[in-house]
């Protein structure tokens, strides 16, 4: 892992037989981190003392689906973290999940603040968060059967929108 991070070094340091991979864009630096190995390494960034990555901005996923040239998992789930204490530079990690197996363990218990955003992911992709305390859809209806976000998911959508009537300027 070759990027310029404080993060980088001590993660390499502590994880050394994990073989984590970074890249750095636009002055933004990902570490790839296996799945099983998640909770283990977002617990050292919070409690480190050199870096104390204190708060979860934001989680989301990519569906990398028909990705030219791509050889791994079809999601990629993005955890973006600050450190409010220490103002470490902003740090993304990346963790891939396969879509046969939509199941990662939750952060809840570690960032309150994930609550939220793991469910848009489950409600939006269709990933599991094991371990998360409410789990259920927080953008569509309890009876939706598909994952919007997806990019196999048509644009138009599935029909789900053709029981509503349509308002116009005049009647509303």
């Amino acid at each position: 892992m070759a990027v310029d991070h404080p993060a980088a070094l001590r993660l390499k340091e502590k994880f050394p037989s994990l073989g984590l991979k970074g890249a750095s864009f636009h002055g933004q630096v990902q570490i790839s981190v296996p799945r099983d190995q998640l909770v283990a390494v977002v617990t050292f960034l919070r409690d480190d003392p050199a870096l104390r990555y204190d708060m979860l901005a934001d989680i989301t996923c990519v569906d990398y689906l028909n990705y030219p040239g791509w050889d791994k998992p079809r999601f990629g789930l993005v955890y973006v973290f600050n450190s409010v204490e220490k103002c470490t530079p902003r740090l993304i990690i990346r963790v891939f999940v396969d879509e046969n197996e939509l199941v990662i363990a939750s952060l809840v218990p570690l960032y309150a603040g994930a609550e939220w955003l793991e469910r848009e992911a489950f409600d939006m992709f269709g990933i599991t968060f094991t371990g998360h305390p409410d789990l259920r859809r927080i953008l569509t209806w309890d009876s939706f059967q598909s994952n919007p976000l997806r990019k196999d998911y048509p644009v138009t959508g599935l029909g789900e929108r053709s029981n509503y009537p349509v308002i116009t300027r005049q009647s509303s």
